[in-house]
Formats: structure tokens, C-alpha cells, sequence
């Protein structure tokens, strides 16, 4: 009887704790590593943009596109993508890839 009671013990359910939350969390403001987007960029020029991100990731590579160019959909963790509008500024926020 008392090997019963043991193994009853042995197979209770433990109770679960939540797992942790790793990485970067999205609409949290939360970041456990370097900065990978500047959506504050926005219309800024492209050297006043390339100053503030180097700031951030010193050695990242940048890729300006005109409006209206296409871009390959390989990803770079060292390159950032400065897309344009017409008025040569910063039309979307620039991210790692």
C-alpha cells in the first residue's frame, strides 16, 4: 500500500509555470537586444538617418532605394534599407535585413 501512495505522488501534476518571453516584443516598447527598426527616421534626410542608426549598429551596411525601385527579398542582418520618397527623405522606417 504504501508503494501505491508513492507512486500516486510521483505521477500528481505539477503545476505550470509560464514560459519566458525572449527576444524583442512587438507594440511593448520591451527589448532584450540591439535596436533592428527606426520608425522616428521618417522624413529625415538620408545622411541625418545614416548618422542616428550608426549610433545604434555601428557596423551596418546601407542600401538607399530610389522610389519606385524593387529590392531583392534576401535577408541581411547587416544591411538597412533606406527607401525614399520623391523629396529624397525617408519614406518608411528603416529596419535591419
Amino acid at each position: 500500500m504504501a508503494e501505491e501512495n508513492k507512486q500516486t505522488e510521483d505521477t500528481q501534476e505539477q503545476p505550470t509555470l509560464p514560459l519566458p518571453i525572449l527576444g524583442h516584443q512587438i507594440g511593448t516598447g520591451a527589448s532584450s537586444g540591439p535596436k533592428t527598426e527606426w520608425p522616428e527616421l521618417i522624413g529625415l534626410t538620408v545622411e541625418e538617418a545614416k548618422e542616428k542608426i550608426l549610433l545604434d549598429k555601428p557596423r551596418v551596411v546601407f542600401q538607399v532605394v530610389p522610389p519606385g525601385h524593387f529590392v531583392t527579398m534576401d535577408f541581411n542582418t547587416r544591411r538597412v534599407r533606406l527607401y525614399l520618397d520623391a523629396s529624397e527623405r525617408i519614406a518608411r522606417a528603416p529596419q535591419v535585413g
